[in-house]
């Protein structure tokens, strides 16, 4: 049995879902605005550059976490 070991590449997605609550004129385009105006950075902070009176946001802090198949490198 050899004790050499492998590198393997594991697909790891992490998904966080939660709200946007938005104000405007129809769910178009409050899906509009969301789409434009409202994100997440790593490390950083769910943001949006809608006005705060505008928008309030509901996420968890931790996300699902979905590990997927491997492939090993040789």
């Amino acid at each position: 049995m050899s004790d050499r070991k492998r590198i393997y590449t594991v697909p790891v997605r992490f998904v966080f879902r939660g709200e946007f609550k938005i104000q405007a004129a129809s769910k178009a385009q409050a899906e509009e605005y969301a789409e434009k105006h409202c994100g997440l950075v790593l490390g950083g902070d769910i943001h949006s550059s809608l006005p705060d009176e505008m928008v309030n946001w509901d996420f968890p802090v931790h996300p699902e976490k979905i590990v997927g198949h491997g492939k090993v490198e040789h």
